[in-house]
């Protein structure tokens, strides 16, 4: 019985701060983090103010939180598309594209490209960013690299320099570009990059 106690206990936990979460996720992107105060955040939630500070220290802790669940969540979208049995250069494009498709979510470019730089710093967004999208990026260049289907460049550099550019057409196309000429455009400079005899992704 001890153990059932401690199970639910567990789950109760872990469904308010999940709660507290979602409506963390949808208040920072409906109001902006500035706008958004605990009063609502609780409210919104449906739990106790003390419920918010058993979970998290503060506001800003909440914040952290939605954008790490955010950044998981498209780095399983990314890891998705490019499936096992994919070459290299494909699986890229393919978790490329899922990328960008994955950040057309509706307050996902604002709150991961643009808030959370604001809010939390770039030091700690870069590190969220090294567990999840930036991991798959790495993950994928040095695999091509391995296979010799990229030559041997510098990882950290070659990944911050494809992470920018995906990040920048990320903010274009939520600000109304094409997403296939931004997607034609980065595959273009990977095919470019790609070792002579390689297939293009």
């Amino acid at each position: 019985m001890q153990e059932i106690g401690r199970r639910s206990n567990k789950d109760r936990s872990d469904t308010t701060r999940a709660a507290l979460v979602a409506a963390g996720r949808k208040l920072f992107v409906d109001r902006g983090y500035a706008e958004t105060g605990t009063p609502e955040l609780v409210a919104q939630a449906g739990v106790t103010r003390g419920a918010l500070y058993h979970h998290f220290a503060d506001k800003r802790a909440l914040f952290r939180a939605v954008v790490e669940a955010e950044s998981a969540t498209v780095a399983h979208e990314i890891e998705s598309a490019a499936r096992p049995g994919l070459s290299p250069l494909k699986a890229l494009a393919k978790g490329g594209a899922a990328f960008l498709e994955a950040m057309r979510v509706p307050g996902r470019t604002q709150l991961l490209l643009i808030d959370a730089a604001a809010v939390l710093g770039r030091a700690e967004l870069d590190a969220i960013d090294a567990r999840h999208g930036g991991r798959t990026l790495r993950e994928g260049l040095a695999a091509a690299m391995q296979a010799g289907a990229l030559p041997a460049l510098p990882l950290a550099e070659t990944a911050q320099l494809f992470g920018a550019a995906y990040d920048r057409a990320a903010l274009a196309i939520a600000a109304g570009a094409d997403p296939g000429e931004w997607r034609k455009l980065i595959d273009t400079v990977l095919a470019g990059l790609a070792v002579p005899g390689v297939s293009p992704p």
